[in-house]
C-alpha cells in the first residue's frame, strides 16, 4: 500500500472540531488526507516544520492567525506551498480579500463538492509544478552533458540563430581558422560561404527567417578566414540555444561521393524490406507530430496496420515470398494516403501511418486502406492471395501530446479491432469512449437491479482473530454480485448504486441474509458475530433501525451478534443521523464500529457524540509497518486511549506476519487481512486461528 498520494493540509481554524468537518468532507469526496491544525503563529510554524504541508486551507476569520500573515509566512519559508481561502460563502468584497491576502483559490465551507474540486486541483497543479522543476532541473543537466559533449565531439557544430552564430564548438573553429569563439560570435553564416554559393544560400537564410523548415542537408563550398575553400555538406537540425529556437549546423568535409553519402542516409532511414520509413524514422515523425500537438499545433493522427491472420498466410505462400508480400501491401497502403502522410514499418507486419491532417477524418482515410488492401489480389510467388487488414488508430492532440501515450493508444485500439474479428478500423475518440462509458452505467445498473430482486448478491466471510483471547468467532461481512463472466468485487458496482440510489436496498439485502446465517450458525451451536458495513445514504431511513429489531426478533439472533460499521469521515458529515441511528440499534444490542478511525484531528472526540464499541484502526497506519516507527507509536496511542475510554481496536489490512507481532504488544484486540485469511465464501474460523 502506497502513501505517495497523501495531500498533507495545514488547517488554520480556532476550533479542532471544524477543521476535523472540513477533512471528513475531502476524505468523504477520495481524497486521502494527513491532516494538521494551527490556531497561532508559534503552532503555525510548528506545524510547517513538522508536516511539511502541500496545501494550507485557513479561516480568514481566525482570531489569533490572519490570512495576510498566514501567506506572509508561507512565503518566508520558500516552499512552494498553496494557501486556500476557506469561506462560508462568497461575494465580491470576500473574494477580492482573500485574493488580495495572497490567497491562490477560494473554497467554499457550505458547499463539499466545490471544496473538493478546489483542493484536488490545486494539489494537481503543485504536483505538476513539482514535476516540471524536476524536469527543468534533467534538462539543466542534460544541457550541461551535451555542452560537454559538443565541446569533445570531432564533428565541427554550431548553433544559429537568425543567420548569426551564437555558439560553436572546437572543431568547427578549427576548421575555418578561428583561435576562439569571440572571433566567430556575430559573424553571420554566410560569412562562411564561398562567394559561389552565397546567393543560394542567401535565399535558404531567407526562408529559414520566414518559419520554413532547413534541408536535411546541403551541399556547398565553404571558405575559411585566409580565403581558401573546401567542398563541404552541412546538415540541418531545428534546436534550441539558451531558451531559443535556432538550427543546429553540423558541417562535414565533402570526402565520399555525393551520391554515395544520399544513398547511405536513405538507408538509415528506409526499411529495405517494403522501401517505407523504417521505425526509427516513424518514432522520429510522431516525435515531431506530438511536439505540434502540445503547441496546438496541426491536426494529426497514428494508424497501427497490421493483416489478419498474417501467420496463417505466410504458412500458406512460404517465408521465402513473405517479403515480397509485406512490400506490396506497404505499397497499397501509400498508394492511399496524401502527399504529406508518411507511411513506414513498425515492426515485422505491422506498418505505421502518420496522417498530417490533410482534411480527411482518420476513420475515413483508414477505411479506404482497409477497403483497397481487401479488394487487392495480391501475388506471392507463384500463388494468390487476398488479405484483409485490422486498424487502430489515436488522434494526436494537446490532452495526449505524448508518444507514448499515443502509441499504447493506437496499438490499444488495433487489438479491439483483431478481438473483434479483424478486418475491420478502431480509431480512439474521446467521444465513443464516453458513449462507451454510459452504455457500461446502464449495464452495471441492470445487474444490479436484478441482484437485488433475484438474491444475485453473494456473502463472503473474512475472519476477525482475536488477539487477547475473545468468547466465539468473528467475521467481517463481504459483498460479490454474481456477473456474467463470475462474482464481482464491490468497487465495480456500488459506485453505480449509489448513483441511482440503490444502496439503502443493498444494504437491507446485507443485513437480512447476514442475519439468517447468523441464526443458521446459532442452530450449530456457534457463538458468531458479524461486522457489517453501512452506507451513510441508509442512515435516512428511520424505519432501518426497527426493521433490523423486527429481523433479529424474528430469526432469534441476539443483538449482540450483529455490529454496524462506518468509516469515522463518514460519520463525521453525518453526525446527527449516524447518532440516532447508533442509539437506535443498541436498543436490541447490536455494537456498532468506526472504520478508519485515528485518522482525523481528534479522532476520539467523535466518541462523546456516537458510542461505538469498536474502533478499527485507519489502514494507512498498516502499511509497511514495521519500517514505520512513527506509525507504531501512533498505534500504540490510539489502543492506550481506546482501552482507557473501554473500546475495543481491529487492525485491518494486516500485511506480515512482523505487523502481528508488533500490533500485538501495541494491545490491539482484533486483526484482520488477507495475509491472514482472505474472504471465503464459507466460515473456517478454524483455519485462521
Amino acid at each position: 500500500m502506497k502513501q505517495d498520494n497523501v495531500t498533507k493540509i495545514l488547517f488554520v481554524e480556532d476550533a479542532v472540531e471544524d477543521a476535523e468537518q472540513v477533512t471528513s468532507a475531502l476524505r468523504n469526496g477520495g481524497i486521502a488526507v494527513r491532516p494538521a491544525r494551527a490556531g497561532n503563529e508559534a503552532e503555525f510554524e510548528s506545524a510547517l516544520e513538522s508536516l511539511g504541508p502541500d496545501l494550507v486551507l485557513a479561516n480568514p476569520s481566525a482570531r489569533d492567525l490572519k490570512l495576510p500573515e498566514v501567506a506572509r509566512m508561507i512565503e518566508a519559508t520558500g516552499k512552494d506551498i498553496v494557501l486556500i481561502a476557506m469561506v462560508p460563502h462568497a461575494d465580491d468584497k470576500i473574494i477580492c480579500d482573500a485574493f488580495l491576502a495572497g490567497a491562490r483559490a477560494l473554497a467554499l465551507r457550505s458547499r463539499a463538492d466545490q471544496m473538493q474540486a478546489v483542493v484536488r486541483r490545486e494539489a494537481e497543479a503543485l504536483a505538476m509544478r513539482r514535476s516540471v522543476r524536476r524536469l527543468e532541473a534533467a534538462l539543466r543537466e542534460s544541457e550541461r552533458r551535451c555542452d560537454a559533449l559538443l565541446d569533445s565531439s570531432r564533428d565541427p557544430i554550431a548553433y544559429v540563430h537568425e543567420g548569426v552564430h551564437v555558439r560553436a564548438n572546437k572543431a568547427y573553429l578549427e576548421m575555418f581558422g578561428f583561435e576562439d569563439f569571440e572571433e566567430v560570435q556575430g559573424l553571420t553564416l554566410l560569412d562562411l560561404v564561398a562567394p559561389a554559393n552565397a546567393e543560394d544560400f542567401k535565399a535558404l537564410l531567407k526562408r529559414l527567417a520566414r518559419g520554413e523548415k532547413p534541408p536535411p542537408r546541403l551541399e556547398l563550398k565553404a571558405q575559411r578566414t585566409d580565403g581558401s575553400t573546401f567542398d563541404a555538406v552541412m546538415e540541418f537540425a531545428q534546436a534550441t540555444f539558451e531558451g531559443e529556437p535556432c538550427i543546429q549546423i553540423v558541417f562535414r568535409r565533402q570526402e565520399v561521393d555525393p551520391a554515395l553519402a544520399e544513398q547511405l542516409d536513405a538507408l538509415r532511414s528506409r526499411d529495405p524490406v517494403t522501401d517505407l520509413y523504417n521505425r526509427s524514422h516513424m518514432l522520429g515523425v510522431l516525435d515531431e507530430a506530438v511536439a505540434a500537438a502540445a503547441n496546438g499545433q496541426g491536426s494529426q493522427a497514428l494508424l497501427l496496420i497490421e493483416p489478419d491472420n498474417y501467420h496463417n498466410v505466410v504458412d500458406a505462400v512460404g517465408l521465402g515470398n513473405a517479403d515480397g508480400l509485406l512490400r506490396a501491401l506497404g505499397a497499397k497502403i501509400l498508394a492511399q494516403l496524401g502527399a504529406h502522410d508518411v507511411a513506414g514499418r513498425i515492426s515485422d507486419h505491422t506498418f505505421g501511418v502518420l496522417l498530417r491532417g490533410n482534411g480527411e477524418p482518420a476513420q475515413t482515410v483508414a477505411e479506404a486502406i482497409r477497403k483497397a488492401v481487401e479488394a487487392q489480389i495480391f501475388e506471392a510467388g507463384a500463388q494468390s492471395v487476398s488479405l484483409t487488414l485490422s486498424i487502430g488508430g489515436s488522434l494526436i492532440g494537446e490532452k495526449n501530446a505524448n508518444s507514448p501515450t499515443v502509441l499504447a493508444q493506437a496499438t490499444s485500439a488495433l487489438r479491439n479491432a483483431q478481438n473483434a474479428g479483424g478486418n475491420r478500423v478502431d480509431v480512439h475518440d474521446p467521444a465513443a469512449k464516453d458513449k462507451a462509458e454510459a452504455e457500461k452505467e446502464r449495464g452495471w445498473l441492470a445487474l444490479v437491479q436484478d441482484a437485488l430482486a433475484n438474491n444475485g448478491f453473494v456473502l463472503y466471510y473474512q475472519p476477525v482473530i482475536s488477539l487477547q483471547g475473545a468468547e466465539g468467532e468473528h467475521y467481517e461481512i463481504l459483498l460479490r454480485l454474481k456477473g456474467p463472466k463470475g462474482e464481482v468485487l464491490p468497487g465495480y458496482f456500488l459506485p453505480v448504486a449509489e448513483r441511482h440510489g440503490l444502496l439503502p436496498a443493498i444494504d437491507r439485502w446485507v443485513i437480512a441474509n447476514a442475519i439468517r446465517v447468523l441464526a443458521e450458525r446459532q442452530r450449530e451451536g456457534a457463538l458468531a458475530t458479524f461486522f457489517l458495513k453501512i452506507t451513510p445514504q441508509s442512515l435516512e431511513d428511520e424505519q432501518l433501525a426497527p426493521w433490523i429489531g423486527q429481523q433479529l426478533a424474528a430469526a432469534g439472533v441476539p443483538g449482540r451478534a450483529l455490529v454496524l460499521e462506518m468509516p469515522e469521515s463518514k460519520v463525521v458529515t453525518n453526525l446527527k443521523p449516524a447518532r440516532e441511528f447508533v442509539n437506535a440499534i443498541k436498543q436490541f444490542g447490536c455494537g456498532f464500529a468506526l472504520e478508519q478511525f485515528g485518522s482525523g484531528l481528534n479522532s476520539f472526540q467523535l466518541l462523546k457524540h456516537v458510542d461505538a464499541g469498536y474502533l478499527k484502526i485507519d489502514r494507512s497506519y498498516m502499511a509497511e509497518l514495521p519500517k514505520h516507527p512513527e506509525n507504531q507509536q501512533r498505534v500504540r496511542e490510539l489502543c492506550t486511549q481506546a482501552h482507557a475510554a473501554g473500546k475495543l481496536t481491529v487492525a485491518e489490512w494486516v500485511e506480515d506476519a512482523a505487523s502481528m507481532s508488533i500490533l500485538f504488544t501495541c494491545g490491539v484486540a482484533f486483526v484482520q487481512g488477507n495475509f491472514l485469511q482472505e474472504p471465503e465464501k464459507v466460515m473456517a474460523y478454524e483455519l485462521a486461528g
